[in-house]
């Protein structure tokens, strides 16, 4: 019942393009029924030839030539019909291949970040890419080839059923006995589960795979090779010895299966002999009997045909468990009636967040009771120390994950009822780690806004000062940048981050330490930018660099998942707590020289007073 319900899972994806995938399916057994067809004109022709063995000028050469071309003539349409149905499958297939395609990465981009979080980039791929073109597969070749592997064997035996029982029951009997050799190892536990491993093996090699290849600068400057690289070293061994494992389940029963299915003629010889001393002589016993030492070793291809077929579709089932699984990932729930804010205050209403579930051994609150408001046209800057809950409050601003408890509003209406699309295009967000395109530097810009002109996309990178830059490169704003492309320092990067922001001009304003990677002479222009930018805006920052946030109007300073402080520079100050101590620290860090003897604290204590 359960390989049913997997096997019942495949044909409704293939369902999708149900009237080619007919078609397909009749195309091939047609052409699997006129491959049959030589086989009964050889019959017909070593008939009339043994009829006539004392005397071949009376063999009727009209009836031999109608069914030598007979034979030459069905091969030829049996191998139109074959194309005409694999022109059909691949075109439904591919049609396929592409909507599922689409339809994981529009729903991948709909899942709450938490899954993106526990799932490994290389696993995720796996899936897209690998489990997804499986089941193009499956269905351009393995549907027509069940077809055929199918009804190709049927319709012989039926055939050699029809010329002798007996010596068909002798090739029936070690058909079923092979495959039932087969079945007890594909339909058992241990078969399942070594199949469910081995797909979970070849994700973990995925993974550590390309953490491998991402992480190359570290590998090279640490001299680590993939042998000392410990988790990918693991991922290959536990792929090895699974492979290893599977090939160890299935050795006997196949090695059996396949000197069986080989060897069907070997099981008729005795029985044939066996009739003829029962008395079962005669020409025409004579000629059925070289008839089945012909045909039978034919059944050999399509059987083992289906037996591969079997041991691929396993693979081709847990690819698809993982392509459903992904599919049935919750969403970001959205609202029936979405609501749009009148003016864009945000509020976050004593705000409690887990990345992991309470009932979960693994429950960490990483937000408690957090409460402010962000008041619209105004800069209100988060700090403090790292693995405070800094980071999480703005992504929480995104729906990048949903509150466990408290509430997040815009303009007093919840994200929740907002809707993510336009909730996205109310804020715009520059990240501390940047992502860029394969694709030109005008259109990682314009992605911001896509409708944006040439002349408005050159204004939004002046404003974030990486006009001059782009123009120095050969080919300007049509520089293909990202993988395969012009690498960008971190802090070119960022600017054309700060530049799709500036470009898109939403209402709401998120900075995730915007000038992390850039030299100073550039971080001043990007602030003025920066100041042009926020106008009329809510700003929301999260800032290292304390000396960027001096003129917020309101600084919060997070401690492990907590409001520790709030108020302005000024304030903060005076208040001599975290704030000042983290001013401190900054202060040393910045007047910090290579060299420099002095201790930490003395150095801060002589930029103090230099400073007072």
């Amino acid at each position: 019942m359960k390989a049913n319900s997997e096997l019942s899972a495949l044909l409704e994806i293939a369902g999708g393009k149900k009237g080619l995938l007919i078609a397909a399916g009749i195309f091939s057994a047609l052409a699997s029924l006129l491959q049959v067809a030589p086989f009964v004109a050889v019959y017909k022709i070593v008939e009339e030839l043994f009829r006539h063995a004392g005397d071949y000028a009376g063999v009727d050469k009209g009836l031999v030539t109608f069914w030598g071309i007979a034979a030459l003539g069905t091969l030829i349409l049996s191998l139109v019909m074959l194309y005409v149905g694999g022109m059909c499958s691949h075109i439904a297939a591919f049609r396929i291949l592409y909507e599922l395609r689409m339809k994981l990465a529009e729903h991948v981009a709909k899942i709450p970040m938490g899954y993106h979080t526990k799932t490994a980039t290389g696993e995720l791929k796996k899936i897209i890419e690998t489990s997804v073109e499986k089941i193009e597969k499956f269905i351009a070749h393995q549907l027509p080839d069940m077809v055929s592997a199918v009804v190709i064997p049927l319709v012989l035996l039926g055939y050699l059923f029809y010329l002798d029982w007996r010596l068909a029951l002798a090739t029936l009997v070690p058909v079923v006995l092979g495959f039932w050799l087969q079945a007890r190892v594909y339909a058992s536990e241990d078969g399942r589960k070594a199949y469910r491993e081995f797909q979970y093996a070849v994700e973990e090699m995925n993974a550590t795979g390309v953490e491998y290849v991402r992480g190359m600068p570290a590998v090279k400057i640490f001299g680590i090779t993939a042998e000392s690289f410990l988790t990918f070293k693991k991922a290959v061994t536990r792929y090895r010895d699974i492979s290893l494992g599977i090939t160890n389940l299935c050795k006997t029963s196949y090695s059996l299966f396949f000197v069986i299915i080989s060897s069907l003629f070997v099981f008729i010889v005795p029985v044939g002999l066996l009739a003829i001393r029962g008395g079962s002589q005669g020409q025409a016993f004579a000629i059925t009997f070289i008839l089945f030492l012909l045909v039978v070793p034919s059944l050999s291809a399509p059987l083992l045909k289906l037996m591969y077929l079997g041991g691929g579709l396993r693979e081709i089932v847990e690819g698809n468990k993982r392509i459903q699984a992904v599919l049935a990932e919750p969403a970001t729930t959205e609202p029936p009636a979405p609501r749009v804010p009148a003016f864009y205050d945000i509020e976050f209403r004593d705000v409690s967040f887990a990345y992991e579930k309470r009932e979960s051994k693994d429950f960490k609150p990483v937000l408690e009771h957090v409460g402010f408001t962000a008041p619209a046209g105004q800069m209100t800057a988060l700090v403090g120390p790292s693995g405070g809950g800094k980071s999480t409050i703005a992504n929480l601003l995104l729906r990048f994950w949903d509150v466990q408890e408290g509430s997040i509003t815009i303009g007093g209406i919840p994200i929740q009822e907002i809707g993510t699309e336009a909730l996205m295009e109310m804020v715009s967000f520059v990240f501390q780690d940047v992502h860029l395109f394969y694709d030109t530097i005008e259109e990682n810009i314009r992605m911001g806004n896509t409708a944006a002109s040439k002349a408005e996309v050159i204004a939004a990178a002046k404003t974030a000062c990486c006009h001059e830059f782009i123009e120095r490169l050969e080919q300007g704003y049509a520089t293909k940048i990202g993988e395969g492309g012009t690498s960008l320092s971190g802090g070119e990067a960022q600017r054309i981050a700060i530049a799709r922001a500036v470009l898109k001009n939403a209402p709401i304003l998120v900075l995730d330490e915007a000038t992390a990677y850039a030299d100073a002479d550039n971080e001043r222009k990007i602030q003025q930018g920066l100041a042009e930018l926020v106008k009329g805006k809510t700003v929301l920052i999260i800032a290292h660099r304390l000396s960027t946030i001096q003129a917020a109007e309101q600084i919060l300073v997070v401690k492990q998942g907590r409001i520790a402080e709030r108020g302005t520079h000024e304030q903060l100050r005076l208040a001599k707590g975290i704030y000042e101590q983290m001013w401190q620290a900054h202060m040393s860090a910045a007047s910090w020289r290579l060299g420099d003897r002095k201790r930490p604290a003395q150095a801060a204590s002589a930029e103090g007073g230099n400073r007072g």
